[in-house]
């Protein structure tokens, strides 16, 4: 009898036999494209290394002029840290800064100046010129301590400045030179980021052999492709996840090795600070039977006339000296946390109750992102083959990619804070909520379907209620089975229509003590008592607060720079006369991602499809998504205001409605078409520029994130991989 490995050596000996030439062909591919990719990592972004190659290096170590420490290096203190060279007399195409590696890691900034045959002075930016830039310089980062520098004939005085903000002294420098060979770096996470990309030029091309895969026709096919697909979204995103690692709250011996308890395999630690661990510590007062937080507030908060007044708490707290638990519910004595229950019901509290530690929350978003990007793969999947005859594979996963990256979940990977977390589990109950109502819909016994459908959707109350407006999606759904069939006049019809119904009315009954439990009231879900940066009891309704919304979240363009990632947070000006919650935004959806640019033609499109079904299925659904994403932007602009992760609420309501019109467009053109060919076209570019949009702004600099915790390996990890000319 053969053993395991050998029917697993039979079955790969099999599968390769049969798609010989397949593999062949994907073999061939696989190695031009990693020797394209080996090739600009070695002469292109190497090119520092052949263009110094022939540099004679000069010392200048003689000439610091600073004091030296007793392992010989040169200390630069906040009292003596600027090196000038006079005399020089010699071309200088780069500057050496050879920072001690053993100190502590920090990130400097280092402000040159020179004197060369084009200015006899040191020169600086001006009303009409730009001197030389401020560079960032990593104590530990090899490949940012060459600095190149563009001066004219032989250079005669330069001028070293190092410093910065938060800089701790002294700083170790081992030595200064200049015109030094540039060492090769063979950057392996560059290289695999190319040949990611090459790989997705290749595969979208448009003359692909996947725009010809017809999902309906080769199922198998495509579901492997989509499968792989998914699997590559899922580690890309959860690198991501990790390389935050000052909100990741989790260690081992190699990652957060800092936090790690030796013996243990994982070890677990709070992150983010005091406030960030309400959902924890609601977890601990559950298992006592209770729903406040067990932190009594300060007495001077007890005698407050209106504690919700941000300016008097700060001065009651500036008089007293105690401090306050911000961004929680406040009521009757007692801090409440007014997120929804549901994650500490899913992840804090059984987490608890097992080990007696804190749930990280960081795990708790990458969960939910990869529930999220399975559902809503899924999702797709089932209208592509169901409701559409001609969907290639190519197509799907042209919309797909963007579907899932550019709803900004990105970004709430990028925060794995409490705040993502309610979030990004709405958005993943949602999508599996809608396929499960989709899988009944065709299902011979949709009762159990209709149950989990519907329990996911009601469950979004219990994590973000904005999501509930995609419960309405129900209507274009069920709308032609239960009422214009009569479906739900007969028994089976009344059965499934209570298992539409029913799990709405269990989890609204749970929420509804919840919050009578709390508050006192059974719609009470205590977000107005929240001691945040306004007084929300009195927020109200102003319309003054839409007309500057609307602009930031759908139309206003983004800011560009011409350094790395190239974006940044947009100006903000407003009329409104009053006050405007408002944090960094980095442009409208409409205008930062292209692919919504199909939406203007809407209504255009949607006739073409009611013109040629008697059903209206997908069209209610277009306009269904199209309208809760407006009413969700509006909703958030007047109860919260315009913060960036807000975008997460309704992007993928507008993403999945122009993604559905797409499908629709291409069920009217023949493959073989030249207008089929330009729609390839078109949709690659407008892809592509979604998806770049989304991926840089994954890495620009905030506060919180890796670039301000640890600046020097984000310099060192993303800056100098990204900048390899400089």
């Amino acid at each position: 009898m053969p053993s395991i490995w050998e029917n697993i050596w039979d079955f790969v000996r099999a599968f390769c036999m049969r798609h010989q030439r397949s593999l062949l062909s994907l073999l061939r591919c696989a190695l031009v494209v990693s020797l394209v990719a080996m090739a600009l990592e070695a002469f292109v972004f190497n090119h520092n290394y052949f263009a110094s190659a022939d540099f004679k290096p000069i010392s200048l170590d003689a000439r610091i002029g600073l004091s030296q420490a007793d392992d010989g290096t040169y200390k630069i203190t906040e009292v003596d840290h600027v090196l000038e060279f006079s005399n020089l007399n010699t071309k200088v195409h780069n500057v050496r800064l050879d920072f001690d590696e053993k100190q502590p890691a920090q990130l400097l900034d280092v402000k040159i100046q020179f004197t060369d045959e084009a200015h006899h002075t040191y020169f600086d930016s001006t009303e009409y010129t730009v001197g030389v830039p401020t560079v960032k310089v990593a104590t530990n980062s090899l490949q940012s301590q060459y600095i190149n520098l563009n001066t004219t004939g032989l250079v005669g005085s330069l001028r070293i400045e190092i410093g910065g903000e938060d800089v701790s002294y002294p700083i170790k420098l081992a030595g200064v030179s200049i015109n030094v060979q540039h060492p090769f770096d063979f950057n392996t996470m560059r290289f695999w980021c190319v040949v990611g990309i090459l790989a997705l030029v290749y595969v979208f091309r448009p003359h692909s052999s996947i725009y010809r895969c017809f999902m309906t026709e080769r199922p198998r096919k495509s579901k492997l492709v989509i499968v792989a697909a998914v699997l590559i979204e899922v580690y890309l995103m959860a690198s991501f996840l990790f390389l935050g690692s000052n909100l990741v709250g989790v260690a081992t011996s190699r990652y957060n090795s800092g936090s790690w308890i030796p013996g243990s395999v994982v070890t677990t630690f709070d992150v983010g600070g005091e406030n960030a661990q309400q959902y924890a510590e609601l977890a601990k007062a559950m298992t006592k039977g209770q729903l406040y937080l067990d932190e009594e507030p300060p007495q001077w908060l007890k005698d407050m006339d209106d504690p919700y007044d941000k300016g008097a708490r700060d001065e009651a707290q500036k008089a007293t000296g105690e401090p306050y638990l911000f961004d929680v519910a406040y009521y009757e004595g007692h801090y409440y946390v007014y997120f929804g229950v549901v994650p500490v019901l899913v992840f804090y509290l059984p987490f608890y109750v097992l080990t007696g530690a804190n749930f990280p929350t960081a795990i708790g978003v990458l969960v939910s992102c990869i529930a999220f990007v399975l559902g809503c793969s899924v999702l797709l999947d089932r209208f592509a083959r169901y409701h559409f005859k001609r969907v290639s594979l190519g197509l799907y996963l042209l919309l797909q990619i963007p579907l899932v990256t550019c709803c900004g979940i990105l970004y709430l990977l990028k925060f794995p804070t409490f705040y993502s977390l309610p979030i990004m589990m709405g958005l993943a109950f949602s999508v599996w909520g809608l396929y499960f109502w989709m899988r009944g819909r065709m299902a011979a016994s949709p009762g159990r379907w209709y149950l989990l459908g519907s329990l996911c959707m009601a469950l979004v109350v219990g994590c973000r209620p904005q999501f509930v407006v995609l419960s309405f999606l129900a209507f274009p759904l069920f709308w032609r089975l239960f009422i214009t069939n009569r479906h739900i006049l007969t028994p089976k019809g009344a059965r499934e229509f209570a298992c539409l119904l029913a799990p709405y009315a269990v989890v609204a009954a749970g929420l509804m003590w919840y919050n009578r439990a709390r508050f006192g009231s059974f719609a009470d879900f205590g977000a107005n008592y929240n001691l945040t940066v306004n007084d929300m009891t009195k927020r109200g309704f102003a319309i003054g607060r839409l007309a500057p919304a609307l602009f930031a979240y759908f139309v206003q363009p983004p800011s560009v720079a011409g350094v790395f990632p190239y974006l940044q947070a947009v100006p903000f000006d407003t009329t409104y006369m009053g006050q405007t919650i408002k944090e960094a935004t980095f442009g409208g959806v409409l205008a930062c991602l292209p692919l919504l640019w199909v939406l203007p033609f809407s209504r255009r499109i949607l006739k073409m499809r009611i013109a040629q079904r008697s059903t209206r299925t997908i069209a209610g659904v277009i306009v269904v998504l199209l309208s809760a994403g407006i009413a969700v932007a509006l909703l958030d602009a007047e109860v919260a205001g315009i913060l960036q992760r807000y975008f997460a609420d309704f992007s993928f309501m507008f993403l999945a409605a122009a993604v559905l019109l797409v499908f629709i467009v291409n069920e009217n053109l023949d493959p073989s078409s030249q207008t089929y060919g330009l729609l390839i076209r078109c949709l690659i570019a407008l892809v592509a520029l979604s998806v770049a949009y989304s991926a840089l702004l994954c890495f620009v600099p905030e506060t919180g994130w890796l670039s301000d915790a640890y600046p020097w390996a984000y310099q060192d990890i993303v800056v100098e991989t990204a900048q390899f000319w400089t």
